[in-house]
C-alpha cells in the first residue's frame, strides 16, 4: 500500500521539474516557482493556462496553496511590485491568500509527454517525433576510475540519470589504461604513498548526460569515486535528443480529405472556426502541430513532408509562406492549441503525486476562455 505523506511546495516543484525540466526551457523564458514559500504545506493545487485575475481568484476559491500556470506571471525582470498595475496586484493577491504560483512554459512545450505530445494525441497522430530538436542539451562525461571501483562508479552515474540513449539505458563506453601520479605532502591518497610516483590500472568510462541531470550526476560521481581528486571531463556535444523539442509531426491512422481533416481539428479542439492558408484540394496524411505560436517552424514542417501544419498566431506573411511552400497551414488560435494542456497536466501531476505518496489534490481551473472573439 502506498502511504500518503504531507506535501510541501518544494515537493511539487521537484515533481514538476522531474517531468518537465527547466533546462529544456528557452533561454528567454522564465519558468519555475515565481511567487510563494517553497517550504509551505500544500494539499490543494490548481492548474490553469494563464495567471489571470480570474485564475488566481478561482485558485483561492479552491483553497489552493499552489497555482501552476503555463504562461509566466513574471516574464521580464520587475523593477517594482505595486498594486496599481496587474502583475503587482496579482502577486499581492496571491501572497495575501498564501497562494504560490509556479510556471511550466517552454519546458512543457519541449518535453516528452508535454503540451505538443498532448496536442498530437488529441488528433490521434501516430509515430510522432519532435518537429525541431534543439542542440546543447546533451553532454559527454568522461571519468577515470581504478578498475576495482568500475561498477560502483558506473552504477552511481546510471542511477543519477546518465547513460540513456533513446530506448536504452545504462549505456557507456569503457577502455583500459594506466594512470600515473605523485601524492604531495598535503595529499591523503587512496592509492600510493606521499612523494612517490604511483601507477594504477584504470578504466575510462564515457556516458551521455542530459543537461538537466548534469549537476546531479557530477555530485553522485564525486561521492562514489574513491579518489581524493577525481579526474573527469565534461564535453558539450551537438547531438539532439530524439523525443525532446518543439512541435510534433506524425501520421493520421487513415488519410483524410481536406474537409474531413478540418472537421476533425474543430471537434478535437472544440473550436467553431479556423483560419486556413495554402492548398486545400489535398488528401491529408502527415500532420505537424505546435501549440501556441509555431509559425517559425513552417519550413521545418515543409522539409519533413508535412501535408498540414496546425498552430496558432499565424500572421499574413506566414500565410504567404505556406502558399509558397505548398503546405496547408491551419490557425486554430493560441488558446485552443494550448488550453488542452490544462486537463492533461492536471491528470499527469495527480498520477505522479499518487505514485510518490503525496497527499494532495490537483484540480483544473474552469472557465478560462480565448480573449479573441470572432464576430
Amino acid at each position: 500500500m502506498n502511504l500518503q505523506k504531507e506535501a510541501r511546495i518544494h515537493d511539487i516543484v521537484g515533481l514538476l521539474n522531474a517531468l518537465y525540466p527547466p533546462a529544456l526551457a528557452e533561454e528567454w523564458d522564465n519558468v519555475g516557482l515565481q511567487v510563494g514559500d517553497p517550504a509551505a504545506i500544500v494539499s490543494q493545487v490548481a492548474v490553469s493556462l494563464d495567471p489571470s485575475p480570474a485564475a488566481v481568484e478561482a485558485a483561492i476559491r479552491l483553497k489552493a496553496e499552489l497555482l501552476i500556470c503555463h504562461h509566466p506571471l513574471i516574464f521580464r525582470p520587475l523593477k517594482q511590485v505595486t498594486t496599481n498595475e496587474e502583475t503587482g496586484r496579482l502577486i499581492g493577491s496571491a501572497l495575501r491568500a498564501d497562494l504560490a504560483i509556479m510556471v511550466a512554459h517552454t519546458n512543457l512545450d519541449r518535453a516528452e509527454n508535454g503540451l505538443n505530445d498532448w496536442l498530437a494525441q488529441t488528433l490521434e497522430l501516430t509515430k510522432t517525433l519532435p518537429l525541431e530538436t534543439p542542440t546543447g542539451l546533451l553532454f559527454k562525461l568522461i571519468v577515470f576510475v581504478p578498475v576495482e571501483h568500475e561498477e560502483i562508479v558506473a552504477s552511481a552515474l546510471f542511477s543519477a540519470g546518465a547513460g540513456h540513449t533513446g530506448a536504452y539505458d545504462r549505456c557507456s563506453f569503457r577502455s583500459f589504461g594506466k594512470a600515473t601520479f605523485r601524492p604531495l605532502a598535503a595529499a591523503h591518497p587512496y592509492i600510493g604513498k606521499t612523494g612517490e610516483i604511483a601507477a594504477v590500472d584504470e578504466v575510462r568510462i564515457e556516458v551521455l548526460v542530459p543537461k538537466e541531470a548534469l549537476g546531479r550526476v557530477v555530485n553522485r560521481l564525486i561521492k562514489a569515486h574513491p579518489y581524493e581528486e577525481v579526474a573527469y571531463d565534461i564535453v558539450p556535444i551537438s547531438n539532439s535528443r530524439s523525443q525532446v523539442g518543439l512541435g510534433r509531426i506524425g501520421s493520421l491512422p487513415q488519410p483524410l480529405s481536406y474537409d474531413d481533416t478540418l472537421a476533425k481539428i474543430k471537434t478535437a479542439l472544440q473550436v467553431a472556426t479556423l483560419r486556413v492558408a495554402g492548398p486545400k484540394n489535398t488528401t491529408i496524411k502527415k500532420i505537424a502541430v505546435c501549440g501556441g505560436s509555431g509559425a517559425s517552424l513552417l519550413q521545418a514542417a515543409a522539409r519533413q513532408g508535412t501535408d498540414l501544419f496546425l498552430t496558432g498566431d499565424v500572421g499574413y506573411h506566414d500565410a504567404r509562406k505556406a502558399e509558397e511552400l505548398g503546405l496547408t497551414l491551419v490557425d486554430a488560435g493560441h488558446f485552443a492549441t494550448e488550453h488542452i494542456a490544462v486537463g492533461c497536466l492536471t491528470r499527469t501531476l495527480q498520477k505522479e503525486a499518487e505514485n510518490r505518496g503525496l497527499n494532495i489534490n490537483i484540480s483544473a481551473v474552469t472557465g478560462e476562455y480565448d480573449p479573441l472573439r470572432t464576430v
